[in-house]
């Protein structure tokens, strides 16, 4: 059971931005698609179930930025002094 409720967390976690009307299609996307392969792949480890939600949220996050980046261009360098600025993407 509490792996059960586990997993439909972590779906709700991803589907429920997706009925935001002003989400960025490909963020959703990027969420998805990243919280998804972190799952799978910590799953496939056998990695313990706090390390899955963990890892899926990471994903997610990672997945979106990817892909919000991708959309508008730009890439995010660092400054050499603890920040970065954002500039076009080679």
């Amino acid at each position: 059971m509490k792996h059960r409720l586990t997993g439909l967390l972590c779906v709700a976690a991803l589907v429920l931005p997706a009925c935001d009307p002003n989400a960025d299609p490909d963020q959703t996307a990027g969420a998805i698609f990243g919280g998804a392969l972190a799952a799978i792949t910590l799953a496939a480890i056998d990695a313990d179930p706090e390390w899955i939600i963990i890892g899926t949220a990471a994903g997610a996050a990672a997945g979106a930025l990817i892909a919000q980046n991708s959309s508008t261009g730009e890439c995010a360098y660092s400054d050499g002094r603890g920040g970065y600025y954002r500039a076009d993407c080679p």
